[in-house]
């Protein structure tokens, strides 16, 4: 292996350091990789429970329901607040609409 290697000193140290630099640099990436899945996984953690109801609120001051959905439904907006299966059927006999995709009304039990 030495026949790869220059036999001139101060060439090998100079690789030695680069390398060198080069192992930090790719250690300080693993870490930093590291760390981010450690956030993420903690993240998931401590992330809430889906809510098994939620109401979609309108815009503005005194933002009042306008639609019922299943927890997690895909078609629920940003404005919404989580409510119990008591207060998502008194919601839909008020008369606030249902999704039509996630149907909290069948989910309910409501015709």
């Amino acid at each position: 292996m030495s026949e790869l290697f220059s036999s001139d000193l101060s060439r090998l140290r100079t690789l030695r350091t680069w390398h060198a630099m080069w192992v930090e640099r790719i250690d300080e990436a693993i870490a930093a990789a590291e760390q981010r899945e450690r956030e993420r996984q903690q993240g998931e953690e401590r992330r809430p429970p889906t809510p098994d109801w939620v109401v979609e609120l309108s815009i503005g001051v005194g933002a009042r329901p306008i639609e019922v959905h299943v927890g997690g439904c895909y078609a629920a907006g940003k404005r919404q607040r989580a409510i119990t299966r008591e207060q998502a059927l008194a919601a839909l006999a008020d008369g606030i609409r249902a999704c039509i995709h996630c149907r909290p009304d069948t989910e309910l039990g409501v015709l």
